[in-house]
Parts: C-alpha cells; structure tokens; sequence
C-alpha cells in the first residue's frame, strides 16, 4: 500500500496545497496528517468490513484529522451505492443529499400523462440546480446524489467534470465545493430509483460519520492537552499539578468520553435498520455537535496562547470541530428531531410498559 505523508511540525499547508492527486493513484489508501515524520496512514476499510470496524476508522481519521473524504468514502457513500445495487467506484468518493435539484427524464415518454419529462422510456435523467458545499468534491471520483424526481426518491453517480465546480472551504480549510449543474445527463446505468427510507439512511449516515469524526478530533485534543500540561511547567511545577487545570482536563476528558460513548451506542442500531437507528443517530450527532465547542474551548484555554498558532497541531483539531459541530445537521436540529422521536414513540412507549 501507498502511503503519503503530510508533515506538520512545518507551518500547516491550505487544503488545496495538499498532494492529493498521486496519493489518490492507490485507492486503498488515505492520506493523513501527522505531527512526526513517521509515516502513518489510514487503510480504507475492506467491503464487507462491519459497521463497528467502519466507525473504528473514521474516529481514527478524525483523530489524525485526514485531509481527504473517508469518512465521506467509506460510511456514507459505499454503503448507499451497495444498498442501491450500483458498483462502486475506486477511489475517494464523496455524497450530496439535494432536494432541490431540477430532475426529469432526459427521454420522455410519447404517450405520457403529465408534464413533459415527467415520465420517460428510460430512466436517462437530465439534471439541473446546485449541489451547495460538497465535501471534498474536487478530489472525489464520484458523487453520490439522492435527492426526488416527479416519479420519486433517486440515487445517481455524476463525476465533477460533469458540472461546474466553484471551490469552497470550511474553517478547517477543507474542500467544501459548489457544483453547478446545466442539463446534466445522467446515464440510467447510473441511476436507481430507491426508497424514501433509503434516502433517510444517507442523512443519518452523514450525521454519524460527522459524530464519528468529532469524537476522533475530541480525543486529539485531550492527547495533546494532558500532553502539554504535563511537560509545561508554571512556578516550579507542571500545570496538570494546579487543581483548577486538573478541572478543567477532567471536563475534557468527560466530554470527548461522551461523544465517543454516544456514536458506540449508534452501532447496532444502524445495523438494525433505519427505524431503530434514528433515534440513536440523532442522539450522537447532537452529543457530537454539543461537546464539540466545549472540546475546544477547553483544549484551547489550557493551551494558552500557543494552541492558536497555526504551528501546532491543536488548530488542525479545533478547527474541524468547529466546522463539523455544523456540517450535516448542528445539535439544535438533531435535538428537534431527538425530542420528536423520543415524545411520539419512545417515552410513551416506555412509560406504559415498564413494570
């Protein structure tokens, strides 16, 4: 396997700058960031690898805070291609859920009822709209899309030369990129009309790969906060010594403890099925979401002035939580969903029949 290393004892490097094009050349490999010259590389997990090993790996991506779509690659996209019964590209790929696309039948069928492209002979689409903020767009070999047509739910594959891309990134300085899309068509061959429950799988999907990543930047953190307070010393000691510091580190521990806690507990729902996997799902992205700026706030105080320079590592974590404490749903629109879960099914439910 290929490995290639990104070494940030020099000043942290944009996105953009990353070498992504030959280490992408071995699809089996993801690059990482680490903070030695040792190299050290994250495998993308094997096809019929589990659930549990899938979060595994993405917490081990967040904590190394990989500069490339795994997550992206490996627990939302893969998966949805293999449940649709589409084949699944080598390489990074990554996934847009966009409802507000402009979908019809690129071959309409002659005798339909209804607007024109609005059925078809085939299931040949012509796309039109804006994918806003794809993760990691620009270096993908291809983008998984759900989103409705007129005759229903719809999975399809596009590759970025298709549309227009305009570069974007978040705090972190990751790919966040706009495709625009004049008429695209997309081959039937790529296309697959799915399930509703489907595309519900792909949003919690997105959710836990994004907790599932908070929850390996957490712990970054905490490694690199006792870290520095245990070697920094202060009137003759070393911080993690002074009782407010050992608060404060005890806060952060409990907190990335939590998250991680939380996305564990989705494992099996996920495999059960999407019913059951809602409400754990919600559960570990509002944790995720939630702790993420306490994480930071926390990493950051006991740094000092140190920690918000981009020389040391801890910005490269901080700055992704801040970023994915958002991406695909923040813990205010998780919470929402949670509370409506938890009020119509499971708290009812719990009350009347526990003995």
């Amino acid at each position: 396997m290929n490995t290639h290393t990104i070494d940030t004892s020099t000043p942290a490097i944009p996105a953009d700058d990353y070498d992504t094009t030959a280490f992408f050349a071995d699809p089996d490999a993801i690059a990482t960031v680490t903070n030695t010259t040792d190299s050290q590389t994250v495998p993308l997990p094997t096809p019929d690898a589990s659930t549990a090993e899938l979060l595994a790996a993405v917490h081990e991506a967040g904590r190394r805070t990989v500069p490339a779509p795994f997550a992206e690659t490996a627990l939302v996209a893969r998966p949805l291609l293999r449940r649709a019964g589409l084949s699944v590209p080598e390489g990074p790929l990554t996934y847009a859920i966009a409802p507000q696309l402009t979908i019809r039948h690129a071959h309409p069928a002659a005798s339909a009822v209804g607007s024109a492209g609005s059925a078809g002979e085939d299931d040949t689409l012509l796309v039109a709209g804006t994918l806003r903020r794809v993760p990691w767009a620009r270096t993908a070999t291809a983008v998984v899309v759900l989103a409705n047509a007129p005759f229903g739910p719809v999975l399809f594959t596009l590759t970025p030369d298709q549309a227009v891309l305009a570069p974007g990134a978040n705090l972190a300085e990751e790919a966040r990129d706009d495709l625009h899309l004049a008429s695209v068509e997309i081959p039937a061959a790529r296309v697959r009309r799915i399930p509703r429950e489907l595309l519900e799988e792909a949003e919690l999907r997105a959710a836990l790969a994004r907790a599932a990543l908070i929850a390996g930047a957490g712990q970054r953190c905490v490694e690199l906060t006792v870290a520095h307070t245990t070697a920094r010393t202060q009137f003759g000691r070393p911080l993690s010594r002074f009782q407010a510091v050992k608060q404060e580190e005890a806060k952060l521990i409990e907190e990335a403890a939590l998250v991680r806690a939380a996305v564990q507990a989705a494992v099996a729902p996920l495999d059960a099925g999407t019913e059951a996997a809602r409400f754990a799902i919600a559960g570990a992205k509002t944790q995720a979401s939630a702790s993420a700026a306490e994480i930071a706030r926390i990493a950051h105080q006991l740094h000092g002035a140190i920690g918000i320079t981009k020389l040391h590592p801890l910005h490269l974590a901080t700055t992704r939580l801040w970023s994915w404490r958002d991406e695909d749903g923040d813990e205010t629109t998780w919470a929402a969903g949670l509370a409506r879960t938890l009020t119509a099914d499971t708290l009812w439910a719990a009350l009347t029949s526990t003995p």
